[in-house]
């Protein structure tokens, strides 16, 4: 089923029901945890453990029994702003630092089984410069300075993330030098490759050997942000940021830390995708004039390019307009598909050839484009259609268009071999043999909604919104509407982030380096691109990483149900809703009129604030 909302995302509606359905109270939870602080922040991680921070620290949660699975106190409060949970693995970074990152420390807490894998303090650090997680490798790369016994060397260390031991450690600088010394940092993202870890620094870049640290080779390109290799591990890319951001420098190197590239390549901005082809670099970078008005200011858009992989050079002597900022990126067999948030698809060949007989004009804020047999569906806040791949022409009649939706959502509906759009308070149905659109539905919402998605039930379709859901039959007859009226904005809960991996430039940067990442998924393969997104984890090793995959595949434990904050009888609660009868079953009473909580739809569990020092957990598949 395709949707415009994420599997993982929670979701929390509103309605007033005057039912007489027993209550489970906010007095009878399933789990208590008493935090033994008062709370600030709850946080629902990828691998299903509830991170709350308090006055004190850190606190992880795993129900299952009523006691924490950790509590870290070492740093005491921590601010949200000092954490790192690392996208598709089971990590938070806890971060403290001190001036010009003189005496900062950081700490490694595997989520999943509770361990502190790492901390500055307990390894002999005296601080700590970067600190990278490397995955499938499941490695951590500390950077900093050493204790005082160690006259303050600066050193690079790899610890194992399955037990939290060191591999090896190395000196990157002159310990004990007298006089004036060099300043060696690492200035950015490792690579770790199979037999060596390769470092930018402030002094060039160095190769050292695995498990010994012993200096393979080393060259003078001083204060790179990236190293990325291609799969053979025989040539490595370079990124480099320049003037404050504004620019980006890209080099090549070879096996032995010679530049391959006579000259590097600058493009303008920052980079926000690319990939390592056989015959070149796919490269995406974002430039931004800060909110400046001057006529000399840069545009805001997005520049493509693709460098020779052995020159480094252009390949397209006329890159193709933008006009605003890359949304999707897609690398074909033929060349390069994009779409542009403000609107516009194009396909342009390796050579630098528009491969459209003219650029593609959609709507505003592309939300899917995807494989279907009959060619490229896109679907925006304005317009949909089906597009011929190799020439760009529409295969629809005419594209289906609405007024700029707050609120568009589609799936595929095989049983009638359609595809359902959302949009403007009407289901629109859209024949994918024939291309035909028609009006299979009103779907105008009570208390002025939209809705904000479609699924296909066993029985019909469902639409819901906040405080509306409707099922309606394969031929657009109504079988059923409930509207449940919310109970107010002074009421209304504080429904809080159910999943958030914050990731630095780098990382992101890494990340979109993956032949999953710019491939064009079909539409109706959920299934696939969850497995293809996974991919990465799945090669790791460790019993937490194995864990967190088990949950990244599962279904959701409340698939059939919707959980819906309302005014009960006895006050706010949430109650449990059956997607495909719309009858009211298991209601959960909260003390409070604005109760915080999050819903975790894929573990089936419901995490509320009950005071200041206490949550409780609810099962919510019973």
């Amino acid at each position: 089923m395709k949707t415009s909302i994420l599997f993982y995302v929670l979701f929390c509606f509103v309605f007033f029901t005057t039912s007489t359905t027993l209550a489970q109270r906010a007095e009878e939870p399933d789990f208590r945890y008493d935090t033994g602080a008062k709370i600030n922040e709850m946080q629902l991680t990828q691998g299903g453990t509830m991170v709350v921070a308090t006055n004190d620290g850190l606190v992880g949660i795993k129900p299952g029994s009523n006691q924490l699975l950790f509590n870290f106190t070492e740093y005491g409060r921590v601010k949200p702003e000092e954490l790192t949970f690392v996208p598709n693995a089971p990590y938070v970074i806890v971060y403290q630092g001190g001036f010009a990152n003189l005496n900062s420390k950081k700490t490694v807490i595997d989520y999943i089984s509770g361990k502190t894998l790492f901390s500055t303090e307990s390894n002999g650090w005296k601080d700590v410069i970067t600190c990278d997680v490397m995955m499938p490798q499941n490695k951590l790369i500390v950077s900093g300075n050493r204790t005082s016994k160690e006259q303050y060397a600066a050193q690079v260390a790899v610890y194992d993330l399955n037990t939290g031991k060191e591999d090896y450690r190395f000196d990157i600088g002159e310990p004990g030098r007298v006089g004036i010394a060099k300043t060696y940092v690492v200035t950015g993202r490792p690579l770790l490759l199979k037999n060596s870890l390769v470092l930018p620094t402030s002094q060039g870049v160095f190769n050292m050997k695995a498990q010994t640290g012993e200096l393979i080779w080393q060259n003078d390109m001083k204060n790179m942000n990236m190293l990325v290799a291609d799969e053979s591990e025989k040539e490595i890319y370079a990124f480099e940021i320049v003037n404050q951001g504004k620019n980006t420098r890209i080099h090549k190197l070879g096996i032995n830390g010679a530049e391959l590239w006579k000259d590097d390549h600058k493009v303008k901005g920052q980079i926000a995708n690319f990939q390592i082809l056989p015959n070149g670099l796919a490269v995406v970078s974002n430039q931004n004039d800060g909110g400046s008005n001057s006529v000399f200011a840069r545009s805001n858009e997005s520049n493509i390019a693709f460098l020779s992989a052995t020159n480094g050079e252009d390949l397209w002597e006329k890159a193709p307009k933008t006009k605003g900022y890359v949304q999707h990126f897609y690398v074909m067999e033929d060349g390069i598909l994009f779409g542009i948030y403000e609107g516009g698809i194009n396909k342009i060949s390796f050579d630098g050839q528009t491969l459209f007989k003219k650029p593609l004009k959609t709507g505003e804020n592309i939300l899917t484009m995807a494989h279907t047999p009959q060619g490229l569906i896109y679907i925006t806040s304005e317009d949909a259609n089906i597009v011929n791949l190799d020439n760009g022409e529409q295969v629809w009649k005419k594209p289906l268009k609405y007024k700029r939706a707050g609120a568009v959502s589609s799936t595929f509906d095989k049983k009638n071999n359609r595809y359902l759009i959302s949009a403007d308070e009407t289901l629109y149905a859209v024949d994918a043999t024939s291309g035909d659109v028609s009006t299979l539905a009103e779907s105008k919402f009570d208390g002025k909604e939209d809705p904000s998605h479609v699924e296909i039930r066993n029985g019909g379709i469902l639409l819901t919104s906040d405080q509306n859901m409707q099922l309606i039959d394969w031929n657009g007859g109504k079988q059923w509407h409930e509207y449940y009226r919310a109970p107010g904005k002074s009421a209304m809960g504080a429904i809080l982030a159910g999943v958030t991996a914050v990731a630095t430039a780098t990382t992101a940067m890494a990340a979109a380096n993956s032949s999953v990442q710019n491939r064009l998924a079909g539409y109706d393969q959920r299934a696939d691109r969850d497995a293809d997104f996974a991919g990465g984890m799945a090669a790791a090793s460790g019993a937490s990483v194995a864990e967190m995959l088990k949950r990244f595949k599962a279904t959701a434990a409340t698939k059939n149900d919707q959980f819906i904050l309302t005014k009960l009888d006895d006050g706010v609660g949430l109650v449990k809703v059956n997607k495909d009868s719309g009858e009211k079953g298991k209601e959960i009473v909260l003390k409070d009129k604005k109760p915080e909580y999050v819903v975790d739809e894929i573990g089936g569990l419901l995490y509320y604030k009950a005071d200041n020092n206490s949550i409780y957990a609810y099962d919510l598949k019973r």
